[in-house]
């Protein structure tokens, strides 16, 4: 199978999930040792967001919630910056203003990461009401959770933007849990998507643990959207294997679900895959570890090593 310079191959997606995931669990490490602030991972859903954000153009935008790691490092955000931000130093994304749940970089198009639940979706409308004003086929993929769902924004926005016609992806990362309550107790349907024939649009649910199959879906999704200019509600069926905010002991998770989707582990699936069908040999993959391990250090040592902000910085970037 061949790839175009600008189409990922499997090996690709495989080291970003691996990326994503080693610099979630430095993260932790460093949280655990008093060294960084806690955070929110999003370990299990990696193939999620690689598959999804792959299929992006440079020139669309995005907007992310509280699990943004994996959203950024697959768009081709510097570990180094991110991990600078999240030690609230100069050299962030944000000038380490932003910490680890509200990091943006307008470089790469990601406008927003919310941790306020739904907060995503209050913006989306008004950046896919941009785009639509501005020339040009560029849209917008906003991310959000089942819990976000559950908000009535999440109505009022894809609401607004069906009968807009608002060049909108919406992407429901359904984890089954929301923070600390499991999906079943908030929602009588399995699927988020089923929702989009009542706005209007066209829905999907896909295997969000199958990288490929959500790139393909991402793909024919973002295709949609931005030849029709009307939104899109792409759903993909996940779970979150970490706990909502490290440290979390996961107390409240029922263990052999936990271990059941751990089977099914995103990671360890493609990696299987690519063995069995001889597209790349443990060799190969060792490689790809140790790449990944290097740029995740050096991420470590350029936070590290870069300063604080300066007191005078404190009131600028401050709006009102």
């Amino acid at each position: 199978m061949t790839h175009s310079p600008h189409e990922p191959s499997p090996a690709d997606f495989l080291e970003t999930m691996m990326l994503i995931r080693a610099f979630e669990e430095k993260n932790r490490e460093r949280n655990s040792a008093g060294k960084s602030a806690g955070t929110c991972m999003s370990t299990g859903q990696e193939a999620a967001a690689v598959g999804v954000v792959t299929a992006l153009s440079p020139r669309d935008r995005i907007l992310t919630n509280h699990r943004s790691a994996g959203h950024l490092l697959a768009r081709g955000a510097d570990p180094g910056r991110m991990m600078a931000e999240i030690a609230g130093k100069s050299t962030g994304y944000c000038k380490g203003k932003s910490g680890t749940l509200h990091i943006s970089a307008s470089d790469l198009g990601v406008i927003l990461t919310s941790t306020i639940v739904g907060g995503e979706l209050s913006l989306a409308t008004g950046v896919g009401l941009s785009l639509a004003m501005e020339p040009g086929d560029a849209i917008v993929a906003c991310f959000f959770g089942d819990g976000a769902a559950c908000e009535g924004i999440f109505h009022e926005s894809v609401n607004l933007a069906a009968v807009w016609s608002l060049p909108v992806l919406y992407v429901c990362e359904n984890n089954q849990w929301q923070a600390y309550v499991a999906r079943r107790e908030t929602m009588l349907v399995d699927h988020i998507s089923e929702r989009a024939a009542g706005y209007g649009i066209e829905g999907l649910t896909v295997d969000g643990n199958d990288v490929e199959a959500v790139h393909a879906a991402a793909r024919e999704a973002v295709s949609k959207v931005r030849t029709t200019r009307k939104p899109y509600l792409l759903e993909t069926y996940t779970y979150r294997q970490r706990g909502h905010f490290e440290p979390d002991d996961q107390a409240y998770v029922d263990k052999e679900e936990l271990a059941s989707w751990k089977k099914r582990d995103p990671i360890d699936r493609l990696h299987g895959k690519l063995l069995q069908t001889g597209a790349l040999d443990e060799a190969a993959v060792e490689k790809i570890s140790r790449r990944v391990q290097e740029r995740v250090e050096a991420a470590v040592a350029f936070a590290e090593e870069s300063p604080y902000p300066a007191p005078e910085e404190l009131t600028t970037d401050v709006y009102a």
